[in-house]
């Protein structure tokens, strides 16, 4: 069981789960507010909705990991394809769920958020379109943090979750072509 635990914590990379309640956070903040029980939904929103990406991006990627990471979890046969897809969708709906509990608002938010991770999994993530959809979900869950604290997406709030768009894209594009080196464009458009 402890094997399997370790497993699971390895696909859905739960080290990095640390850095996802900063997005709501900054959102309430954003707007001016002080997190309240509606911001706590949001964070269990959002951190259910990084999970949920994490499985479908490695049951997405199964085919391309049994070649290139034949030691991750799926590839390696340690988690079930299936099972993974199911976590997917499971971690999803509650994370869905969570955000409405906080209000409308907020749960519209989070499904827009929630259609953007499961298109840049399943369609976009190998596209010209890869950097743009991960900058618009970082920047939807800032403005999650925001809805949900609030009731509604706050003015303020917009430049905050466009800034962190702009640097999320610049990531995103640099991080695509970090294994090829040489090219320093990318990196430098990314600083600029």
């Amino acid at each position: 069981m402890r094997q399997g635990l370790r497993d699971w914590a390895e696909l859905l990379r739960i080290s990095a789960l640390f850095t996802v309640p900063g997005d709501a956070l900054a959102g309430a903040a954003s707007a001016g507010l002080r997190p309240d029980r509606r911001t706590a939904l949001a964070v269990g929103s959002s951190l259910c909705l990084y999970e949920a990406g994490m499985a479908l991006n490695d049951w997405a990627d199964r085919a391309e990991d049994a070649v290139d990471r034949p030691h991750r979890p799926i590839p390696s046969g340690r988690v079930k394809p299936a099972a993974a897809l199911a976590a997917a969708a499971g971690l999803t709906a509650a994370g869905l769920a969570l955000a409405h509990r906080a209000g409308r608002p907020a749960g519209l938010v989070a499904t827009a958020l929630a259609s953007t991770v499961w298109a840049y999994d399943l369609r976009l993530k190998h596209t010209a379109a890869g950097p743009a959809a991960m900058a618009a979900a970082r920047s939807l869950d800032l403005l999650l943090g925001a809805t949900a604290t609030g009731g509604t997406v706050a003015r303020p709030s917009l430049l905050p979750a466009a800034a962190l768009g702009a640097h999320t894209y610049a990531v995103t594009s640099v991080s695509r072509h970090e294994t090829q080196g040489g090219a320093v464009a990318a990196p430098l458009a990314a600083l600029a």
